[in-house]
């Protein structure tokens, strides 16, 4: 019984993911493929709900999640990025770029997934404590008690697990606001305006040729920024959303029995704020831990730890990488922004962003653009101020 008198269900799962967005998701499906007895609880009615996600997923995102194609509403092959004082960068691609995507039905569909490969699903319930291998839950099906073998939290930004867990977040949060809006223009290309938030971007991602999401991230002053971003497009919205993106990954992301997946981790790509694609391949190494360490009975910190350098391996260098990147996009200045899209606007270095450009491993496309000298100059001399910046702030 607990203090209010209620009745508590004694269970035990091998594995519990505690959130349904897709890295629980998939976490969940990759655990019960494996053969471990799964639970995936996720404090919503419907996972996807409410929409927090620009929803465009590179076209590697989109098959990691290993979804039909229902979700997708449009394709996109290249971007125009745009300066207030009218330069702008173009390319386009031949092949598919990204897919705009519906995420409630993503999401959706990635839960339907976990749960025909044989996890158990409870939604509208929350984890409220945790103690060593036991967690207790609420919900609509009342109050339980449920042991575990291994625990992944993939339960949000502002993850639950983790703060019951005293550990240190992700380094840092940015907020975001989109708003659907009527839209007659490009729909196979992405526009990116960089001047209307100086520590991120603004975007507009075409759902059509008569609609599209306009949106803008940032550290700080979000709703004002957006405010005046906006006069760029006089149409009345349809829809809005606004949420944060965790970036730069806690460290460590394990304690105890618990694996921390997705943004829970703090695992978004600091270069573009998407999440999907490295929050999956998060959830594939957890799950192959956790697999590991049930089938030898092993939960030591050696094996646990297991997690960290499987990750690190796979996408720690993309995603070190963007995290200098954001870094240094907090202290470029708008000229210097010009004149690296003049760089950029060489046919050669074009080509380089076509043949090479990948939005969720950009350390191939960065190293082949460092071959022009001047976008490599460029880039000395910002890294020289940001170094110089850190001098002054130690």
């Amino acid at each position: 019984m607990d203090n209010g008198g209620r009745q508590i269900l004694q269970e035990h799962y091998q594995v519990i993911v505690v959130g349904a967005g897709p890295a629980g998701s998939a976490a969940a499906r990759f655990c019960a493929l494996s053969g471990l007895k799964t639970l995936i609880i996720e404090e919503h009615a419907t996972p996807g709900y409410p929409v927090q996600c620009a929803g465009l997923l590179s076209i590697n995102a989109f098959q990691e999640c290993e979804v039909s194609n229902e979700s997708i509403i449009n394709t996109v092959y290249g971007a125009r990025i745009e300066t207030e004082s009218g330069h702008e960068l173009i390319f386009r691609s031949k092949r598919e770029k990204a897919h705009v995507v519906d995420r409630a039905i993503l999401d959706i569909e990635m839960l339907r997934l976990a749960a025909e490969a044989g996890a158990d699903v409870r939604t509208k319930t929350i984890a409220w404590e945790i103690n060593s291998h036991e967690i207790k839950t609420i919900g609509i099906n009342g109050t339980a008690s449920i042991e575990y073998d291994i625990l992944i939290a993939a339960d949000g930004p502002r993850s639950r697990i983790r703060r019951l867990l005293n550990l240190n977040p992700p380094k840092t949060f940015i907020g975001g606001v989109q708003v659907e809006i009527p839209w007659k223009g490009e729909d196979d290309i992405v526009h990116i305006y960089p001047d209307s938030s100086p520590s991120f971007f603004g975007w507009v991602i075409p759902l059509s040729g008569n609609r599209a999401r306009v949106g803008l991230c940032g550290v700080s002053g979000v709703p004002q920024l957006f405010k005046i971003f906006r006069l760029k497009f006089k149409d009345l919205s349809l829809h809005s959303v606004s949420g944060v993106i965790p970036l730069g990954v806690m460290n460590p992301t394990w304690k105890g029995r618990v694996l921390f997946v997705g943004d829970s981790a703090g695992f978004a790509k600091p270069t573009s704020g998407g999440g999907v694609y490295t929050g999956v391949r998060s959830a594939r190494h957890a799950a192959f831990v956790a697999k590991e360490c049930i089938e030898k009975s092993d939960y030591s910190e050696r094996a646990i730890s297991r997690y960290e350098s499987l990750w690190k391996k796979d996408i720690g260098h993309e995603l070190a990488i963007g995290w200098q990147l954001f870094k240094m996009r907090g202290i470029v200045t708008q000229s210097e922004l010009e004149s690296i899209i003049i760089s950029l606007n060489k046919e050669k270095n074009k080509q380089r962003i076509i043949e090479n450009g990948d939005m969720d491993r950009p350390a191939r496309l960065i190293a082949s653009l460092l071959k022009d000298p001047e976008i490599l100059a460029q880039s000395i001399c910002i890294s020289l101020k940001y170094v110089a910046n850190n001098l002054k702030i130690l």
